[in-house]
């Protein structure tokens, strides 16, 4: 049998062709704009609100802030990573090398249901928006490293164990970004 699908020297990656394409161009605009716009909420009006919560709700918004930044700076990360990629800048074996860096991981919301309803309602907006893009960049980031079977495996929560402090997400983050700090 000689068919298409046994030949994979010939074959094109879904992953690749869509890392290429415009959807990657539209994500990694959304992408952007949403650490600059997370960014500009969390310093001016998001400061403002939080300072107006009742102090288990200032925990609560203190821990979902902290998660938000820390899961988009893994976003911000990967999609500069993979730009680098498309406009030649790395081949796609430097870029899955240096893929350790990012840690690319599914982070779920920092607080309980009932603590992130209480929150202000930009900050929710922001949080889901991006765990939103969070499933979409790790599915991508599978088609692209892991081929499409791997990609479709459902998402794993995260055990209680594999919970982060806070000062162990900036050591990961330091330790991803050497001479940054």
């Amino acid at each position: 049998m000689n068919s298409m699908f046994e030949d994979k020297a010939n074959t094109v990656s879904l992953g690749h062709k869509l890392a290429s394409s415009d959807a990657f161009r539209a994500l990694f605009k959304e992408g952007m704009a949403l650490v600059e716009g997370t960014a500009a909420y969390l310093d001016g009006p998001g400061r403002a609100a939080s300072k107006g919560l009742a102090r288990s709700d200032a925990l609560a918004y203190s821990s979902e802030s902290m998660r938000l930044t820390t899961r988009l700076m893994q976003l911000a990360s990967w999609l500069l990573l993979q730009r680098a990629v498309n406009e030649g800048e790395m081949t796609i074996a430097q870029a899955s090398k240096e893929k350790h860096k990012v840690r690319l991981s599914r982070q779920d919301l920092a607080t309980s249901r009932e603590s992130f309803e209480r929150l202000p309602p930009q900050l929710r907006e922001l949080a889901l928006h991006s765990l939103r893009l969070q499933e979409r960049i790790i599915h991508l980031d599978h088609l692209i490293y892991n081929g499409e079977a791997s990609a479709l495996s459902p998402p794993v929560a995260p055990a209680a164990s594999e919970e982060l402090t806070i000062g162990a997400q900036f050591q990961r983050l330091r330790d991803a970004f050497p001479g940054s700090n």
